[in-house]
């Protein structure tokens, strides 16, 4: 199943996909480089997120006398944190897919081995599955109701 978390409302705003060039080898330096300038960008926009948030709930917390207004404060704040909490879920998993470029595993199935994929990755660069492997996941976690 698709993890939300993984999709922020504005990703990569100054996004080019990767050209491979001719007799260039999966996961070249140049690529692995542009994967980790991506992580490190989409790191960053989450990070700015927290910043807005953290000073929008400091600036518009109100002492509202009307109980459904506070109510609607609180629920709104709440809805923010939870996303937040994804978020800082994500940036950790962002630092892990970095690790993983730095050691030169990243690109290849974690279950199987085979290439992830410069597309797959792109669309989803915290991507540690193949599509097979995601596939026959997701196929397993609806069957046991996971």
């Amino acid at each position: 199943m698709a993890n939300t978390a993984e999709q922020p409302r504005e990703r990569f705003t100054n996004f080019t996909p990767y050209e491979m060039k001719k007799g260039e080898e999966y996961m070249s330096a140049d690529m692995l480089q542009h994967f980790k300038d991506l992580l490190l960008q989409w790191k960053q926009e989450l990070m700015e997120e927290v910043d807005r948030t953290k000073e929008h709930m400091q600036t518009e917390l109100n002492n509202y006398a009307d109980p459904n207004d506070r109510a609607s404060q609180e629920e709104e704040f709440n809805l923010e944190l939870r996303t937040r909490d994804r978020e800082r879920k994500l940036i950790k998993k962002i630092e892990k897919t970095i690790d993983l470029i730095g050691k030169g595993d990243y690109g290849y199935c974690s279950a199987c081995g085979v290439e992830i994929g410069i597309r797959r990755l792109e669309a989803r660069p915290t991507a540690d599955l193949c599509i097979d492997c995601k596939t026959l996941a997701e196929i397993k976690e609806r069957q046991l109701g996971v």
